[in-house]
């Protein structure tokens, strides 16, 4: 008999809620799962992608894992895992970091064999992506370890027959050249078990809660591979609850009947035990109109760690809501004129939120730009003069010719600008962002980073029911593995 936890989609490093606390919960239901399996005594933790929240943890809870990873190997269990579209980068992975110190094994195409089972291992791959993979895996009888009873895929994605499904596991069973017995899934943090083809397919769920649609207690599977029954019908799945182990979420909801209002909402909040945890308020009905943050600050005075409030109740937009689009480019233009600034910091502004230059150039364009102004005009740093600070009428007039001449020029460049600069650029390349464009410039979306093979590096991109950001790397990463996998060996 062979036995596994079956993990996944941890999450660590996630400030959810911009909470440290609740960052720390993270870290601390995945060590709740290491001190499980130590306990058990189980013969290998199967991780199925998402072990850090993104592809850049911090220092603490890179170490926190690597302390829950040692205490794992030192009780000689070992730890198998694939990568996530969180974790994913363009160089190394950090599993491949583990395994370099011993701490772990990155599942690919090529079996890795635990007492009669053989794990395989399919990182995350873009939907974009996945009609060049191959599904080619090397058959467990040519492993030099004892044959084989069991086969099992460890993938991350979202599979059918589950909810949010864009891949299809049918597809994935019937072109790979090893027949499984089961697939164990991560990225769909909803708990889960199927049959495929007569092979058992199962998500673990998320160890704590990633959004305040996962209502339900977080856990694990341990999963159990019979050596004297041979295919699906030797493998027996089970759930386990971390629930004593996490934070309690206390989800709330109000019915509002007429008249009733914030009294009738702090009424029901009065009936739970709030201490230490985070509360997801919900108000439906006619009733009168509450304040969130009334309610939150009653909820959090009574021991609550975190409250948020969802009122779902239709709103009076003709009488209660006034709505105006405004021009996001007319809105730059006018504070950017307000701040008074000097022509050479107009110009370097200028720069920055014109579409027309790429964002790799930017640096060398600014720097001609400005090189350029002040040959002509070695008062350009100097702020302009304000009609108040003028001594007499006719310098004064001259001041304001020179201002509606710039306020023309700005406004001609705005209007050219809004036939090839979108709302949300003009918003984002601020004067205040001329230190992070140049990083922007290395950021690379999920969808150009995976190989299209079954088991090479995985992607970013969404999954999460919660809208989080599935961030592709802002600061950059170095495309040398070894150089990056060294630096952190030493540091360790």
């Amino acid at each position: 008999m062979t036995r596994v936890i079956h993990t996944g989609d941890t999450h660590i490093g996630y400030q959810q809620y911009h909470s440290p606390q609740r960052r720390a919960d993270f870290l601390a239901a995945f060590e709740q799962v290491i001190d499980d399996a130590i306990e058990m005594d189980v013969d290998a933790v199967v991780h199925a992608g998402d072990l850090f929240h993104d592809r850049r943890p911090d220092l603490p809870d890179l170490m926190g894992t690597l302390s829950a990873l040692r205490e794992l190997a030192a009780a000689e269990i070992p730890f198998l895992a694939i990568v996530g579209n969180h974790e994913s980068t363009r160089g190394g992975q950090w599993i491949d970091l583990f395994e370099r110190l011993d701490l772990a094994t990155r599942l690919d195409s090529d079996p890795t064999v635990v007492d009669r089972v053989a794990f395989y291992g399919l990182d995350h791959v873009p939907e974009s992506r996945r009609d060049e993979l191959e599904y080619a895996y090397t058959p467990p009888t040519d492993a030099p370890e004892a044959d084989p009873t069991h086969a099992v895929l460890v993938g991350h994605g979202l599979f059918t027959p589950f909810a949010h499904a864009n891949w299809e596991t049918e597809t994935v069973l019937t072109e790979s050249t090893v027949d499984f017995d089961a697939v164990l899934l991560g990225d769909n943090h909803a708990p889960g078990t199927d049959r495929v083809n007569e092979t058992w397919v199962t998500y673990c769920g998320s160890t704590e809660r990633a959004s305040a649609s996962e209502t339900d207690p977080r856990g694990y599977n341990v999963v159990q591979f019979d050596a004297e029954t041979a295919g699906a019908d030797g493998v027996d799945i089970r759930r386990r609850s971390l629930s004593d182990a996490t934070r309690d979420f206390e989800f709330v909801s109000v019915d509002l009947n007429a008249g009733e209002g914030t009294a009738r909402v702090q009424e029901k909040l009065s009936q739970y035990d709030l201490d230490d945890s985070v509360v997801i308020i919900e108000i439906t009905g006619d009733g009168e109109t509450v304040t969130p943050g009334e309610i939150e600050s009653f909820a959090l005075d009574r021991g609550a760690l975190i409250a948020r409030v969802t009122d779902r109740r239709e709103i009076d937009t003709e009488s209660e809501l006034s709505v105006s689009f405004a021009d996001p480019d007319a809105a730059v233009d006018d504070r950017v004129a307000e701040l008074g600034l000097s022509e050479a910091a107009v110009e370097i502004d200028s720069a920055i939120r014109s579409p027309d230059v790429a964002v790799t150039n930017l640096r060398s364009t600014v720097k001609s730009r400005l090189k350029e102004q002040l040959e002509a005009d070695p008062a350009a740093l100097e702020r302009p003069e304000s009609p108040a600070e003028s001594t007499t009428a006719d310098n004064s007039e001259t001041a304001d010719d020179e201002r509606t001449e710039t306020a023309d020029d700005a406004s001609n460049k705005t209007a050219d600008d809004d036939s090839t600069e979108t709302a949300d650029d003009a918003s984002n390349e601020t004067a205040a962002d001329a230190n992070s464009k140049p990083d922007d410039a290395t950021t690379e979306t999920a969808d150009t980073e995976s190989p299209g093979t079954a088991g090479e590096d995985g992607e970013s991109n969404t999954a999460n029911e919660d809208g989080e950001s599935n961030t592709a790397n802002e600061d950059g990463e170095s495309d040398n593995t070894n150089d990056e996998l060294t630096t952190m060996e030493d540091f360790l």
